[in-house]
This record gives structure tokens, C-alpha cells and sequence, in this order.
């Protein structure tokens, strides 16, 4: 393996070896030279642009890697938004100066390039910036700048503790660059440590089967997915995988063991503190990567590293308790709510939820819509599917409710309860609160099927303004939020394909035109059973107004 580079001499390191392969795209190889006019190529197009944000939102790792250098070589600040749906445009455009990628009116590369060699300059390392958001519970996603240095401090970190066991390993991943975990793991960690990486995010099951049997392979991945890894695949063994953005359940641990014959390796951190300790057992203790520092102060983790803006001790909102070599983690301290003036600790509810036999996954939150509810959003475990389905719905959810009386406040009891097979989650990996919100919006326009076939079916309905839907979204201009047309395409879906498998993620959304009240729509849905795929496409007289596809985790193949 060649020396690591610095992020700030990255272009220097290119030029120095032009013929060097640093990525896979869908073309084939993609030497250091070719990079380097991909990274010329937007450098002039984001020097010639006026102002000094961009939002950048691209899909293909190898495309957003060059722009992201070329906007930093220009001296550009760069705004990773972790979607391009038009509540995130609307909330971003008094906050950059343009838009790169997925967004209307984007910027595009400059087609014309002088014949000299590009070098590139030196980046400063403290005043290159990139913004991030927040991808936690909550729906309100907060801004994180990060400068040069402190992600450079990462990615040494990264190689310091894996690189001699990584070696020249081919990094495909699950996850999304547009967060700090893909952003470090799939490209910048990469780039610098002179490790190939591939330009597409790897979808469903098959796609990572077939990936890891090429050559040796470093998996980026997150719970989400590992929780619903299938053994009936023929599997082989990844140089190593990498898991964040949740706590790994233990059972699916055991899995990754069995299948790739090695642990899988959790990194634990956040947006704000960066990566912080890193274990290889789900019972292991958490050990803190090199540079990083930890105490525990009234029972909450505090931090020191380069990573962070500050030099000194940053607080999280994670308890944890000290050992003999590390860390163990007991959760989360914070998502604290205040219902009819009295402040409610969601994430105490949560654990004492988690300690019955019937939960195996749960969140709770607290609905604003009219008057203020608290709810729960729960994945069961076998002995709950089984009481579920032998005494009912309404005995699952008073024992529940019976649980929870004398160990709570009254009033933060859920009154309102949904039970899926898996918890939604975003590009991200995450669940956020606003979209576990959508489940508790149930009313649902009248349905008029046009054709209801074994792989494609149509209907139409009216958006009616009485829909829940409407409600806070927005007050003065009401419209059909993106993530409810995802939802009823989903549920449509199953219905009329009696889909019965596993939700793995959304994928290739494009939301072009608002649903305002009083719209009248034709969904066309096509379900392809092979790869899991339900494809989806609402219409009007307007146009389209949404599409995108649904990836559900493969069928089980019988024995």
C-alpha cells in the first residue's frame, strides 16, 4: 500500500501517479489522471460560478469526489443536504449561493479544459469547509461544519487502526456519502489512503453477494441492512465490514460472523464529534480511536479529539459507563419532550419497552398534530408476533400499556400504537421521528382501481384538502409531504402484490411536482419479484409528480 496522503495534498498525490487506478465505475477503471480532469472540470465551473456556497447532492461516488475537490480547489464552501426534496431545496436557498447535482438549474462541469496538467492547490486545511447535517432522531436536521483538518484527524485515525489489515481492498458500500460515515468510509478515507472504491451504492442482498465474491472487498454497511442479511445466499468472505449509524443487535452480529466468518467492525460516533471507539464483538467494550480521548462525567460520555472544533471536553448525550479496557454504552440521555407542561424522557420509555418479551425494536415519540400524543412505533419479536396474532391486537397493546403503568408519568403512556415488521429508514440508515410520523397519519384517500394485475396495477384518487395528510405541511400552502406518497405506494404495493418480504430502502426518488389539495392522481405501481424492486409513479393532467423505487429484501429460496 502506498503512504497515506494528506486531504490537503490529495491533487498533489494524483499528479504524482497518473496512471494509478483509484476507482471503479460502472465504465471501468478510473485512473489518477482521468480523476484529475473530472476534479479540473468542476473546478472551473465552481471558480467561474459567483458566491461562495454549494449545495452538492450526487449520486455516483466517483462524480461527487471530483466535485467536492474541485469546489474546495475553487475555494468553495460545500453543504452536503441529505436529499433533494423540495422542503430541503426551499430550506437551502437563502443558506448557498447554487446547486450542484440532483436539483433543478444545477451547475454542470465545463466541457472545454486548457491542455496543461492540472495541479490543483494545497488546501488550506482550516478554512476548507464542508456542512453536514444531523441525521438523528428528530426532524429537524442541524448544520455541522467541519474544516479540512478535522476530517483529515479521521481519516488518520481510520488507517492508524485498520489500514494494515485493509490492504489494497476494493471498498463498495450501503450507505450514502452525503452523511460524515459514507462521506469518510466510502470516498474521502479511500482517496487518501490509496484504496479503490466503486461509484455505486450497493442496493440489495444479491448485489453485495455478487460484489464480494469479485476480489477482496471491504464492505461499508449500516444496521439496517445487516439486521436483514439472508443466509440463502452463497456468501464470501469481505477483507473486513464496517457498521455505524445504530446500535447493531447482537443476533445480527451472530450473522455477519457465521456468513463472512469474521466480526463485523461497529464505529461508533456522530456529525458533531466524529468517529469516537470502535469494537468487534456487539458485547465487547467500545475502545476510542487514536487521538480520541474519554471520561465519563455524571454518567454522560465526554469526548476530546482533533475531530471536534473545540479542544476541550464535548458532552454527549450518551450514557455509558466506564471498564477495565474501554467503554459500554446504556443509551441515550436526551430526546426529552414536555406534554401538558411536564418534560418526558422518550428515550425512558424506550428502554423499559425494550426489557418486554414481546419488543424486539421500538421508538417512541410524541405526535404535535391537533392535540399532543405520545406513540410508539414497534418491530415484534417472535413470542409478540405469535400473542399478536392468537389474542389480538388490542391485548398486545394493553399488556404493553400495563407495563409502563407505575414506571411512568401517566400521561407519557403511548396511546397510539403501530407495529411493522422493520422500522423505516432513510438514505441514511436512519429512522428519524418524522418518519415514523407518516404511520400514524391513517387516513387514506378513496381508491379507485383501474387494474390490479400480478406484477403492474394502476388506480386513481383525489387528494382531498380533509386528508391528514394536509395538516402543518404546510399551513398557509398545503401539500402532500413526499415521504406519505412513499408510504401509500408501499402499502398499495403490498396489498395488491402481497409483497410479505422485508423493507430494505428507497431508492432513486425524484419528487417533481407538489401534490396541492384537490389534485387528482393515476399510480401506476410495477412490482418486479426477482429483484425485489416496486417501482412506483404518481401522474396528473400536470405531469409526474413522483416516482421512484422500492427495494425489499429477496424471497426465501426453499430448501
Amino acid at each position: 500500500m502506498p503512504e497515506r496522503i494528506t486531504l490537503s495534498e490529495l491533487i498533489a498525490g494524483f499528479s504524482r501517479n497518473p496512471e494509478s487506478v483509484i476507482a471503479h465505475a460502472a465504465s471501468g477503471p478510473v485512473s489518477a489522471a482521468d480523476f484529475l480532469r473530472q476534479i479540473q472540470a468542476w473546478q472551473q465551473t465552481f471558480a467561474a460560478a459567483g458566491g461562495d456556497r454549494f449545495a452538492l447532492h450526487l449520486d455516483d461516488s466517483i462524480v461527487f469526489a471530483a466535485a467536492l475537490l474541485g469546489a474546495w480547489n475553487a475555494g468553495k464552501t460545500v453543504i452536503l443536504p441529505a436529499d433533494t426534496l423540495l422542503a430541503t431545496v426551499d430550506s437551502l436557498r437563502s443558506q448557498v449561493d447554487g446547486f450542484v447535482g440532483g436539483f433543478a438549474d444545477a451547475l454542470q462541469p465545463a466541457t472545454e479544459l486548457p491542455t496543461n496538467d492540472f495541479e490543483g492547490t494545497q488546501l488550506d486545511p482550516d478554512t476548507t469547509r464542508l456542512v453536514l447535517y444531523t441525521s438523528g432522531s428528530s426532524g429537524d436536521p442541524v448544520a455541522i461544519t467541519k474544516n479540512l483538518r478535522q476530517l483529515d484527524s479521521e481519516v488518520a485515525a481510520l488507517e492508524s487502526r485498520f489500514g494494515e489489515r485493509l490492504g489494497d481492498a476494493l471498498v463498495h458500500s450501503t450507505v450514502s456519502h452525503q452523511h460524515i460515515y459514507g462521506l469518510l468510509f466510502r470516498v474521502l478515507w479511500p482517496l487518501s489512503a490509496g484504496r479503490r472504491f466503486t461509484a455505486s451504492r450497493l442496493g440489495y442482498p444479491e448485489q453485495i453477494a455478487a460484489a464480494l465474491a469479485s476480489e477482496p472487498t471491504i464492505l461499508i454497511a449500516s444496521p439496517a441492512l445487516l439486521k436483514r442479511i439472508p443466509e440463502s445466499l452463497d456468501w464470501s468472505p469481505a477483507r473486513a465490514v464496517f457498521c455505524s449509524g445504530g446500535p447493531l443487535p447482537a443476533e445480527a452480529a451472530g450473522v455477519v460472523r457465521r456468513l463472512w466468518q469474521q466480526p463485523v467492525v461497529e464505529v461508533f460516533g456522530s456529525t458533531e464529534t466524529g468517529g469516537i471507539a470502535s469494537r468487534a464483538d456487539s458485547g465487547a467494550a467500545w475502545q476510542v480511536l487514536p487521538g480520541v480521548e474519554f471520561r465519563i462525567e455524571q454518567g454522560l460520555l465526554q469526548v476530546r479529539s482533533p475531530h471536534l472544533a473545540q479542544s476541550d471536553w464535548y458532552e454527549t448525550q450518551d450514557r455509558a459507563r466506564e471498564t477495565g479496557n474501554g467503554f459500554e454504552l446504556l443509551g441515550r440521555a436526551d430526546r426529552l419532550v414536555k406534554l401538558e407542561e411536564r418534560r418526558i424522557s422518550l428515550s425512558a420509555i424506550e428502554r423499559k419497552l425494550q426489557a418486554e418479551p414481546s419488543i424486539e425494536q421500538v421508538h417512541v415519540l410524541m405526535l404535535p398534530r391537533g392535540r399532543a400524543r405520545m406513540a410508539a412505533v414497534a418491530v415484534l419479536t417472535d413470542a409478540g408476533r405469535e400473542l399478536h396474532d392468537s389474542e389480538g391486537r388490542k391485548a398486545l397493546v394493553d399488556r404493553l400499556r400495563n407495563s409502563l403503568r407505575g414506571q411512568v408519568d401517566a400521561i407519557a403512556i403511548p396511546r397510539l400504537w403501530r407495529f411493522v415488521p422493520a422500522m423505516p429508514v432513510n438514505a441514511q440508515g436512519k429512522t428519524p421521528e418524522s418518519l415514523l410520523a407518516t404511520l400514524f397519519q391513517s387516513t387514506e384517500p378513496g381508491l379507485r382501481w383501474l387494474e390490479r394485475g400480478s406484477d403492474a396495477a394502476r388506480l386513481a384518487f383525489t387528494a382531498d384538502e380533509d386528508l391528514a395528510v394536509f395538516d402543518g405541511h404546510f399551513p398557509l400552502s398545503p401539500i402532500v409531504p413526499g415521504v406519505a406518497l412513499v408510504d401509500w405506494a408501499i402499502r398499495w404495493g403490498r396489498d395488491v402484490f402481497a409483497i410479505e418480504r422485508t423493507f430494505l430502502r428507497m431508492d432513486a426518488m425524484k419528487f417533481q411536482r407538489v401534490v396541492t389539495p384537490g389534485t387528482e392522481l393515476d399510480v401506476s405501481l410495477n412490482w418486479h419479484a426477482e429483484k425485489g424492486a416496486l417501482n412506483f409513479r404518481f401522474e396528473s393532467v400536470h405531469g409526474a409528480h413522483a416516482l421512484g423505487r422500492i427495494l425489499f429484501a429477496a424471497a426465501d429460496v426453499p430448501a
